[in-house]
C-alpha cells in the first residue's frame, strides 16, 4: 500500500508539473535545501541553487520582461517582445498606473512556471511590486523571486540634479547621499535596482547624453561614481533602503564618432586603461557595485558586448567584480544587426554570453532568446560555464538582497520614505552647489533685493529644466521665474519666451535688470539629441545680443546638458550663472545665488570649447597636444574645467608636500592652508593638479589627482590635507604593465588651474 500510494504522488506530481502547477509541490520538496538556508554563504547558497535548475530555468534567470508596453525611452515595444500583457493597464508606455492590477492569468502564460529574471519599465507601487512577486514566488518550481529594476538616474520621486550638475558640485558628501536618497525611496515602492549612475567621461559634447556624465576628468568621475555607489548600495544590499547600483556605460561610450549615440570609439588599450576604465574602478573595486551596463559600441572593432578582454579579463578578473552585466537596451542584438559579427539571434546570444553578458535588455523576443540559450547549449556554441557564470551572477544579487527571505516590501513605508523632508534638502543643496559662476564683471552680482523691475527673458524662464531620464513629476517643479517670485515677492516680474525678438526687448527695456534664461529645452540634449553645432539653440544668439544692445544690465543664466559655444557673451554679457539642469529646486536655487544667499561655488566638471572645431578640447591632454594656434585663434578653451568664481575670495599659503620614503608605499602628503579674504561666508572647491616631468609613455600636461569642497567664514584659515596613493601615479607603460616610475613630479594647489601655488615631489 505505501509502494502504491508513492506512485499516485508520484503521478499526480508529473500531471501537475505537465499542467504548470507544481510550484507548492516543488518548494516542499526543496524546503531542506542548502540554498534555503540564509545561514549558510552566499556562494554555498549559489552553487546549490544552480546545481538544481534546469537548462529553460537558468535561462528564465537571465531574460528581462517589460512591465508594461514600452522601452525606457517612450517607444513602443514591439508587439512580438511584449505578447501577453500581465497588467489591466498603464498610466504610460513605462509606468503602472496607482489602479494598476496584477492578471495572474496573463501571468501564467506569459511565464508559466519558469520563473522571472527580472522586470523593467513598471515603476510599482508597493502593494503591486508585493502581488507580482508573491505570484513570481509561489509560481515556479525552486520559489526564486524576480528583480524589479528601473531608471531612476537623478531621481524617481525625488528630483536631483542631471548628473552633470551633480559633477559641478565636487562634493562627495552630496553625491553620497544623493544615492542613498534614490536608494531608499525605490526600494520602498519594490524596486531592486537602478540604471546608474554613469561613469562615461564627457569628452564629446555634441553627445547628448554628456549631461547624464559628471564631468571630462577622470579622478573627479570616479570619486564621485564610488560616493554615489556607496550611498545606493550601502554597508549591505539586505536593508529596506539599499538597492544595487548599475555603472554604465561600460566602457568609453562618451567619445563617441561625430558625437553620435552608439557610433564607434577610437581608443587604444593604453587610453582605455588609463582614463576610461579608471573612472569605473573605485565603484567596482571599493564601492563593490553590483550591477554593470555593457555598452552599445566598438572599441576598435570589437563590440563591448562580445569584448570578453573587458567583461571577463578586466572587469571580472582585475577589477574582481561579482554582480551581473545587463546589456544596453538592444545591445546584444546589435551584433547582428549593426556590428554584424554574429549571423543569427542564437549566435549573438552565445557571443554576448560567451564574452560577458549575463542578461538581455529587450534584445530578442523571449522565446528567440531563451530558445537561443537552450540550444546554443546543445550545439556547442554556448560554454556551459559562460550560462553558469550568467546565472550565478543574477543569482548572487538576489541572495544578497535578502530576496530570498524577504521577498516582500512593508506598504507602510513609501509613506514614511517617498520625498522625506531631509531628501528634498539634499536636491536643493546639490543644485545650490552646483551653480557655476563663469564671468562676473564689475561685481554685477549678486544683485540687490531691492530692484523693483526684473526681465526675465528667454525660453526657460518659465520651465523648470529638468534633463533627461528624470523620474516622475510627484510636487511642484521651480521654474526660475517661480524661484525670484518665492524670493522677493514685491518685485515687478516681465517675462518672454523672446520668439518675437522685437517684442522681447520691449518688454525688457522696462526693467531696471535683464536675466536672459537661455541654454537648451527638451529634445536638444538627451539620449538620442545629439547636436552639429555647440551654439544657442534657435534665435537664442540673437535674442540675446539684442538684449545687451539695451544698454540694461544683463545677467546670463544658462541652463543646459552640455557645455555651450558662448564666445560673444563672454566677451559682451558681464556676469554668466552655468545652472545645468538643476533638478526640481533649481529654480529656487538659481533665484538664491543671483540675490545673494546663496554664494556660488560650483566648478565646471567640463570644458567650454570656443568653438565645436576645437572638439575635443579637455583640460588634461597629452603634453605633445595643442602646442599651437588654429589659424582663427587660440587653440585654449574658452572656460576650463575647475573653472568657478564666488562672491568672496580666498588665499592659498604654506603649501608642503611631503614624498615617501624611498622603498616606501606610503602616500604622497600635501597640506596647504586657505583663508576666506573677502567678506562673505562661502564655499571654496581645493584642486590638486599632478604633472610628471618625465615618463615611458607620453603622459597628460596635468592631472586632477584629489579635490575638497569645504566651507569658510570671513577671515577663517583651515589647514587642508591631502593624500595621493602612488598607485594613482602608475602609467601604463610601454611594456604593458602598471608601474610607478621614480622621478620628478610637478603639482598646483588652488581653486582652479589657473590659480593657486605650485610645489614639487620626487618619487625614488
Amino acid at each position: 500500500m505505501k509502494n502504491k500510494n508513492m506512485k499516485k504522488k508520484l503521478l499526480s506530481t508529473c500531471v501537475l508539473f505537465a499542467l504548470g502547477l507544481s510550484p507548492r509541490a516543488s518548494h516542499a520538496q526543496e524546503a531542506g535545501a542548502a540554498y534555503k538556508n540564509p545561514q549558510l554563504p552566499v556562494e554555498q547558497r549559489v552553487q546549490d541553487l544552480l546545481g538544481r535548475m534546469t537548462v529553460e530555468e537558468k535561462a528564465r534567470q537571465l531574460d528581462l520582461y517589460s512591465g508594461s508596453t514600452g522601452d525606457g525611452d517612450n517607444h513602443q515595444i514591439p508587439a512580438e517582445d511584449h505578447p501577453l500583457p500581465f497588467l489591466d493597464h498603464t498610466h504610460d508606455a513605462t509606468h503602472s498606473a496607482t489602479d494598476t492590477r496584477f492578471l495572474p492569468d496573463k501571468a501564467s502564460q506569459l511565464w508559466g512556471t519558469l520563473g522571472v529574471g527580472a522586470i523593467h519599465d513598471l515603476y510599482p507601487h508597493p502593494e503591486l511590486a508585493n502581488t507580482i512577486q508573491s505570484w513570481v514566488i509561489k509560481n515556479n518550481r525552486l520559489g526564486i523571486p524576480a528583480l524589479f529594476i528601473e531608471e531612476g538616474l537623478h531621481g524617481l520621486e525625488t528630483l536631483f540634479p542631471a548628473p552633470i550638475g551633480l559633477g559641478a558640485t565636487w562634493d562627495f558628501d552630496v553625491a553620497k547621499q544623493t544615492g542613498a536618497t534614490i536608494g531608499a525611496e525605490v526600494r520602498a515602492r519594490g524596486i531592486h535596482m537602478v540604471l546608474g549612475p554613469v561613469l562615461d567621461l564627457a569628452r564629446e559634447p555634441r553627445w547628448g547624453r554628456i549631461e547624464e556624465d559628471m564631468g571630462e576628468d577622470t579622478h573627479l568621475t570616479g570619486q564621485l561614481g564610488l560616493a554615489y555607489v556607496q550611498g545606493m548600495q550601502g554597508d549591505s544590499l539586505n536593508t529596506d533602503h539599499t538597492i544595487i547600483a548599475e555603472p554604465k556605460h561600460f566602457v568609453g561610450h562618451g567619445s563617441p564618432e561625430s558625437g553620435l549615440n552608439t557610433a564607434s570609439v577610437h581608443l587604444g588599450e593604453r587610453e582605455v586603461r588609463t582614463v576610461m576604465l579608471k573612472t569605473f574602478e573605485p565603484a567596482i573595486v571599493q564601492g563593490h557595485a553590483m550591477g554593470i551596463m555593457a555598452a552599445y559600441h566598438d572599441i576598435d572593432g570589437i563590440p563591448c558586448t562580445a569584448n570578453p578582454w573587458l567583461l571577463l579579463t578586466v572587469l571580472r578578473g582585475e577589477f574582481g567584480f561579482k554582480g551581473f552585466v545587463l546589456s544596453d537596451l538592444g545591445a546584444i542584438s546589435r551584433l547582428q544587426t549593426a556590428h554584424h559579427v554574429a549571423a543569427t539571434p542564437e549566435d549573438a546570444v552565445c557571443l554576448a554570453l560567451n564574452s560577458g553578458v549575463d542578461m538581455q535588455f529587450y534584445d530578442y523576443t523571449h522565446d528567440q532568446f531563451q530558445n537561443a540559450i537552450v540550444q546554443g547549449l546543445k550545439d556547442g556554441k554556448l560554454k556551459p560555464e559562460a550560462l553558469d557564470r550568467a546565472v550565478s551572477s543574477v543569482l548572487r544579487a538576489k541572495f544578497l538582497l535578502g530576496l530570498f527571505e524577504h521577498p516582500l516590501t512593508d506598504p507602510q513605508l513609501h509613506a514614511k520614505v517617498s520625498r522625506a523632508p531631509e531628501h528634498l534638502a539634499i536636491s536643493l543643496r546639490s543644485a545650490q552647489e552646483s551653480m557655476c559662476l563663469l564671468k562676473n564683471e564689475h561685481q554685477t552680482l549678486p544683485l540687490a533685493k531691492t530692484v523693483k523691475n526684473i526681465a526675465v527673458i528667454g525660453p526657460n524662464g518659465d520651465v523648470a529644466r529638468m534633463g533627461d531620464y528624470v523620474g516622475e513629476q510627484t510636487a511642484k517643479e521651480w521654474s526660475l521665474i517661480d524661484g525670484i517670485k518665492s524670493l522677493l515677492p514685491n518685485a515687478n516680474v516681465i517675462s518672454d519666451h523672446g520668439d518675437n525678438i522685437s517684442a522681447a526687448v520691449d518688454k525688457a527695456k522696462k526693467a531696471d535688470v535683464i536675466i536672459a534664461a537661455l541654454g537648451e529645452r527638451d529634445k536638444i540634449s538627451g539620449e538620442g539629441f545629439d547636436r552639429a553645432t555647440l551654439d544657442l539653440p534657435e534665435n537664442q544668439e540673437a535674442l540675446l545680443e539684442a538684449l545687451v544692445a539695451t544698454g540694461k544690465p544683463v545677467v546670463l543664466v544658462l541652463e543646459n546638458g552640455r557645455p555651450l559655444s558662448i564666445t560673444w557673451a563672454a566677451e559682451h554679457v558681464p556676469a554668466i550663472l552655468e545652472a545645468w539642469y538643476p533638478g526640481e529646486f533649481g529654480g529656487i536655487a538659481v533665484a538664491k545665488t543671483l540675490f545673494g544667499d546663496n554664494n556660488p561655488a560650483g566648478r565646471l566638471p567640463v570644458s567650454f570649447p570656443r568653438s565645436v572645431g576645437q572638439i575635443p578640447d579637455f583640460y588634461n591632454h597629452e603634453s605633445s597636444s595643442r602646442t599651437k594656434d588654429y589659424v582663427e585663434g587660440t587653440s585654449n578653451p574658452l572656460f576650463t574645467f575647475g573653472t568657478g568664481l564666488s562672491y568672496t575670495t580666498f588665499k592659498y599659503d604654506q603649501l608642503k608636500v611631503t614624498a615617501p620614503a624611498q622603498g616606501s608605499k606610503d602616500d604622497v602628503g600635501i597640506s596647504v592652508n586657505i583663508t576666506n579674504t573677502g567678506k562673505l561666508e562661502g564655499d571654496e572647491v581645493a584642486q590638486v593638479y599632478v604633472r610628471q616631468e618625465l615618463a615611458d609613455v607620453v603622459t597628460p600636461v596635468e592631472s586632477l589627482k584629489a579635490f575638497r569642497r569645504l566651507h569658510l567664514k570671513p577671515g577663517e584659515t583651515r589647514t587642508v590635507t591631502f593624500s595621493i596613493p602612488q598607485t594613482d601615479l602608475a602609467v601604463w607603460s610601454a611594456n604593458k604593465q602598471w608601474a610607478v616610475e621614480p622621478g620628478d613630479f610637478d603639482i598646483k594647489v588652488g581653486g582652479s588651474l589657473e590659480s593657486g601655488l605650485d610645489g614639487k615631489f620626487t618619487l625614488k
